[in-house]
């Protein structure tokens, strides 16, 4: 969703009085309701995987009375064309997918040697079948406004966060240690909770962050970092985690949905990569120091490191990540990226 936004901005710039309505998951909206270009979000009320032939047909009915120009079709499944089709949108944009002609009356070939980012096909659906390929994108920035932010420092009692003058009282670095695909994308607990204790010690605070299922894994943090952590795994709702997210300095994550929106705030980004591929789905953002270690065996997109070692991400030690938390902007150019 947040790779989404670039072709939200897209359609904006190509045409400033456009309305996009975005059909997705309820639980998307957090994310949407930050995206100003958005104009409504509709809930899509089947889960990834569920089929639901009459649901889908009856929902896209119900969307005629919308009288929409033009539906993207962003996933590349069958089932996800269906909705416009029964909606009766006349220009239905996608990727050929699973056979999807008729479906789509604008089916586009997918390249993958020419369009190698997710967030460059996206963006390629909103532009005329004869545009120059791979496009442009201009970066997902979410929008948090000061009301939202003191919102979660009340509800949190996180008064301490800033001084009488509006100036953060302390750097706040934030963890996100979890992984929803699987271990193979995972930092270990043991690296956060070192690069936590450093950071702690030189007055910082730390932050974790993640959903229910990351709480074990944060409580682990936390404890080996003496308990000095705040921990919000497992309490927050995703606006809640993105509102908190847009208060810290610096983020140290996972390639997880929890990176990208780190990238999308703005924020200073030390983003670690394991089993996926950095340049298919980076972090949309300059800011961004990306680790990986192009090992012969990675990427190979598995859950589970398939040889036992993980060695993809062990080997990524916790005073390399600490010297790009330390380092100056300036610095890291000078350094260069790796």
């Amino acid at each position: 969703m947040v790779m989404a936004q670039s072709l939200f901005l897209t359609l904006k710039d190509t045409w400033p009085d456009c309305r996009i309505d975005v059909l997705a998951p309820a639980w998307t909206f957090a994310l949407l309701d930050r995206m100003p270009e958005v104009t409504q979000a509709v809930t899509m009320p089947l889960t990834h995987g569920q089929f639901g032939l009459l649901d889908r047909i009856k929902l896209g009915r119900s969307l005629r009375s919308e009288a929409y120009d033009q539906s993207i079709v962003l996933p590349n499944s069958w089932k996800s064309a269906l909705i416009p089709f029964f909606a009766n949108i006349p220009v239905r944009s996608g990727f050929i997918g699973e056979c999807r002609w008729g479906l789509l009356n604008d089916a586009r070939k997918l390249d993958k040697k020419i369009l190698t980012m997710t967030v460059q096909r996206f963006v390629a659906l909103g532009l005329p079948d004869d545009a120059a390929l791979p496009p442009k994108y201009p970066v997902p920035r979410l929008t948090i406004s000061r009301e939202q932010q003191n919102t979660v420092i009340g509800k949190f009692n996180l008064a301490d966060v800033y001084t009488k003058t509006g100036v953060l009282s302390a750097k706040i670095l934030a963890l996100c240690p979890g992984a929803e695909y699987g271990a193979a994308k995972r930092w270990p607990a043991a690296y956060y909770a070192e690069v936590a204790k450093h950071k702690i010690e030189q007055g910082w605070q730390v932050w974790l962050f993640g959903s229910d299922k990351d709480k074990a894994i944060c409580d682990a943090i936390n404890r080996e970092a003496g308990g000095f952590c705040t921990n919000f795994a497992g309490r927050t709702s995703l606006a809640e985690a993105v509102d908190l997210m847009s208060l810290v300095n610096t983020v140290v994550s996972n390639d997880s949905g929890l990176m990208h929106v780190a990238a999308a705030l703005d924020k200073k980004l030390i983003a670690l990569y394991g089993s996926s591929d950095p340049g298919f789905t980076p972090p949309l953002n300059a800011k961004a120091n990306i680790i990986s270690l192009n090992l012969d065996c990675s990427p190979c997109f598995k859950r589970d490191c398939p040889l036992g070692h993980t060695r993809c991400l062990t080997d990524i030690l916790p005073d390399r990540v600490l010297d790009l938390v330390t380092l100056t902007p300036s610095s890291i150019k000078q350094a260069g990226r790796k």
